[in-house]
């Protein structure tokens, strides 16, 4: 049906534009003569597709508009719910609580979404008057109604009166403090209509530049221990939070005093509230040596009086403070608090900011449709490695990024660290597309750079909170026998493969060693991913293996220094990944410099070096991520075992 098709094409354009829609908000239909197909409660129009839109008996929503309602508010919301599944067609599929709007207001298309110009207008002081002078006779104004059935009735009453007045139907339904509706019979003359919404509003609302800030250096000493804290003792299997900290123009404008605050103290919207609760912590003056004890005392203390953990922080040159039970959550909170804030800074155009009343809040908090909303948004997993953040170092490609696809797949959230900027990009694209309630994200970072270590350390702790494991994957070879090496290229495989090693654990452990202080019952690792090169020598291969055994060392001495601090040291040695570019490049792949160099006597093509190479393993394969994934479980499940070298090699090393 080409309407259908209409409906899920302009649903999915304004659902992936956050000027739009945020947190899965908005909703859409389509109606003829019979029926009306309208999103059912828990799709997002960003990728909903005709299962998504719930189908109603017209008919049957007539009659409810006609019905005489109870007047207790509990009662009537239950009976219109059950009305509502009545007129349901599709059983299966909760139809939108603001499914009687679609159907009074008129068009075959109805489009309802949240955008943050029309927000800005319509959670203002002056919002009524300022409507009027930017829309004339185009735009309905509806004030702040409880949604439900007594929204629609106020909506159903004010087309009525405009009607009588205008002799028309409004272009555009604007709702105080809660969005706008726009109908039409076509979905170009929807989407016109919000160019001219959003051309008007553009002219008369301020913005500020929402690029992101560098992270505060503070960040790497205070995130990870208030994760700890926010996570309780909990025994050590059970899933961390997940924290993601934000610093920009709009987080400094509305954190430098009290009074900036107060302007996004209360929520706007039923969205708000929703997603990040209607009470917030903001810290003004600290000092770096009092500031964790006040975070904790403020999260407490909160907890405390409104009976429910603190879902966003706000502290003075630090930034906006995200707390969630996984990423997703945290990327949600982050994203509507911000629109909050936009909402707020553009308001001041018309008059000031207009919170919701009390009584308000206090509504949308116990609604029965927004508790459904919340549990909707709660994405359950149950992964092994749930909401550990990893660190992996060269995990744009091959086998770091095979052992990214493992660890993400058992919600693990993972920072793709990659001094190919290009292939990491495309890399953590391809693997969100799968991932539900966890994330990864490319920094781009030279391992053999001090700096760079830092700024990953930096941008993972603001988008996680922290770091649970630090997998150093990272490494070059350049393989040629004593008279084929040069200095340079020794040089060059040493310090990515030895001293980048040393590099990395240096920036990450007074990350972990601060978690472990304020998570007595919880353990942290550094894992280097070395090589059976590693354990065994390699003929027209020493400056790699070279690399590799001294890797060992570091292992285990970092295992002993840090074993006090619960954090744990091991080094996997995993045979020879052959799928993997390493080897596979038919320009730089290792079979082809073996090839040239001459490692394998007899060899004369590639084929020949890799049977060869097949062939020293008993299990005769080679190894793949999936095989180190397992050895990771283990290094990091266990609690008694530091400064190893675990072979994953087929048997081709074997331990002593």
């Amino acid at each position: 049906m080409k309407e259908l098709q209409d409906l899920i094409t302009i649903s999915r354009e304004y659902g992936n534009d956050k000027r739009f829609v945020i947190a899965g908000g908005g909703n859409t239909s389509y109606k003829n003569a019979d029926k009306l197909w309208v999103k059912a409660s828990g799709s997002a129009l960003s990728s909903i597709s005709e299962d998504g839109f719930a189908i109603l008996d017209r008919n049957k929503l007539d009659q409810m508009a006609k019905k005489q309602y109870s007047a207790d508010t509990n009662q009537r919301e239950a009976e219109v719910k059950n009305d509502l599944a009545d007129a349901c067609i599709t059983k299966d599929r909760r139809p939108s609580v603001e499914t009687s709007l679609h159907n009074a207001i008129d068009g075959a298309f109805v489009v309802h979404l949240h955008p943050t110009s029309v927000n800005a207008l319509m959670c203002s002081q002056h919002a009524r008057e300022e409507l009027a002078r930017l829309f004339g006779d185009r735009a309905l104004y509806i004030p702040y109604t409880d949604p439900g059935f007594v929204l629609f009735k106020a909506v159903e009453s004010g087309i009525q009166d405009y009607q009588a007045r205008f002799g028309k139907q409004p272009e555009f339904v604007f709702l105080q403090n809660h969005g706008i509706f726009v109908g039409a019979d076509d979905i170009e003359t929807i989407r016109q209509r919000y160019r001219d919404v959003q051309a008007i509003l553009a002219q008369a609302i301020p913005e500020l530049e929402d690029a992101d800030l560098a992270p505060s250096p503070l960040a790497k000493k205070i995130l990870p221990a208030l994760r700890m804290l926010l996570s309780g003792e909990a025994i050590s299997t059970a899933p961390l939070k997940v924290l993601h900290c934000t610093r920009n123009a709009y987080v400094d404008y509305f954190t430098q005093d009290a009074a900036h605050f107060q302007k996004i103290a209360r929520p706007f919207s039923p969205d708000i509230i929703v997603y990040c609760k209607s009470n917030y912590i903001y810290i003004q003056d600290w000092d770096a040596k009092t500031l964790l004890s006040q975070l904790q005392s403020h999260c407490a203390a909160f907890e405390q009086e409104f009976g429910y953990a603190v879902k966003v922080i706000l502290v003075k040159g630090l930034g906006m403070i995200a707390v969630g039970d996984n990423f997703a959550q945290c990327r949600i909170v982050t994203d509507v608090f911000m629109d909050m804030m936009k909402i707020a800074y553009g308001a001041q155009a018309f008059g000031g900011e207009h919170p919701m009343t009390q009584a308000q809040i206090d509504f949308i908090d116990h609604w029965e449709v927004e508790q459904y909303r919340r549990k909707q948004s709660q994405t359950a997993s149950f992964g092994r490695v749930e909401n550990l953040t990893f660190i992996i170092t060269g995990a744009a490609q091959g086998f770091g990024a095979g052992i990214a696809e493992c660890l993400l797949q058992q919600g693990a959230n993972v920072v793709v660290a990659d001094i190919n900027a290009q292939q990491g990009e495309q890399t953590v694209a391809a693997l969100n597309q799968s991932l539900k309630s966890n994330r990864s994200i490319f920094v781009q970072t030279d391992v053999s750079s001090m700096d760079s270590l830092a700024h990953l350390m930096d941008q993972t702790v603001c988008a996680f909170g922290g770091v649970d494991v630090y997998l150093n994957n990272a490494g070059v070879i350049k393989a040629g026998g004593i008279e084929e090496m040069t200095p340079e290229h020794f040089e060059f495989v040493t310090k990515i493969n030895y001293n980048a090693y040393f590099y990395g654990v240096k920036q990450v452990t007074p990350i972990l060693k601060l978690q472990a202080k304020y998570a007595p019952r919880r353990y942290f690792d550094i894992i280097q991913i070395n090589s059976k090169s590693g354990l065994r020598g390699s003929k027209a291969n020493f400056a790699y293996a070279g690399g590799k055994f001294g890797g060992i060392g570091l292992t285990q001495s970092f295992a002993l220094e840090l074993a006090p601090y619960r954090i744990k040291v091991n080094s996997i040695c995993p045979g020879n990944f052959y799928d993997g570019p390493l080897w596979s490049d038919p320009e730089k792949g290792l079979f082809v410099q073996y090839l040239n160099a001459g490692k394998v006597p007899g060899a004369k093509t590639v084929e020949d070096v890799k049977a060869f190479y097949l062939a020293q393993s008993p299990m005769n394969k080679g190894c793949a991520p999936a095989d180190v994934v397992k050895a990771i479980y283990y290094v990091i499940e266990q609690t008694c075992e530091t400064g190893q070298a675990l072979p994953i090699s087929g048997g081709q090393v074997m331990l002593n």
